[in-house]
């Protein structure tokens, strides 16, 4: 009989060590969930470049005579025929501290009835920077016909105004 008291004994002590080892044991806390992985970021856009500076053409006047600032000390509407035609084209620019690279041309045209006939083209290149004046003259040693003529201004190839007049005795 002790040698049954002893197996109990035995058993008993495996028992309650076992449930000692359960009771005890850590409780596993809830894994926490992986943090979502960051969304793809996108790089910020690179700032806009400010547009590149332009000419333009503000004005086209038409005149017998400048003075030395360019501008026109007569301005006409029409012309006789032994008139000197000075064409006065007023530019200016977006960015009036830039220099902007450019090119003006004046077309002069005779209107002889139906017939458009090409007279004169003059062209200058340019560095405009702000508000300027630029002066075509066109000349001619024996008198204009009478009639009506045209001049149209070109900026860098590309018709910008026009401006139609008369020459009258």
């Amino acid at each position: 009989m002790n040698r049954f008291r002893t197996l109990q004994t035995a058993l008993l002590v495996a028992v309650v060590g076992s449930v000692a080892l359960v009771g005890c044991k850590k409780k596993e806390e809830p894994k926490p969930e992986p943090a979502p992985a960051p969304a793809a970021t996108q790089p910020a856009p690179a700032p806009t470049p400010a547009p590149a500076p332009t000419a333009s053409v503000a004005t086209v006047d038409l005149g017998t005579a400048a003075g030395p600032d360019k501008k026109l000390t007569t301005m006409v509407t029409g012309f006789k025929p032994k008139d000197k035609f000075i064409v006065s084209v007023g530019t200016t620019t977006s960015d009036p501290a830039a220099a902007v690279a450019g090119k003006l041309t004046a077309k002069l045209t005779f209107a002889n009835g139906a017939e458009i006939m090409p007279v004169e083209e003059k062209t200058q290149d340019f560095s405009f920077t702000g508000p300027d004046t630029t002066n075509f003259e066109f000349t001619k040693p024996s008198d204009w016909p009478v009639g009506k003529y045209k001049v149209e201004i070109l900026l860098d190839g590309n018709s910008v105004q026009s401006k139609e007049f008369e020459v009258t005795k």
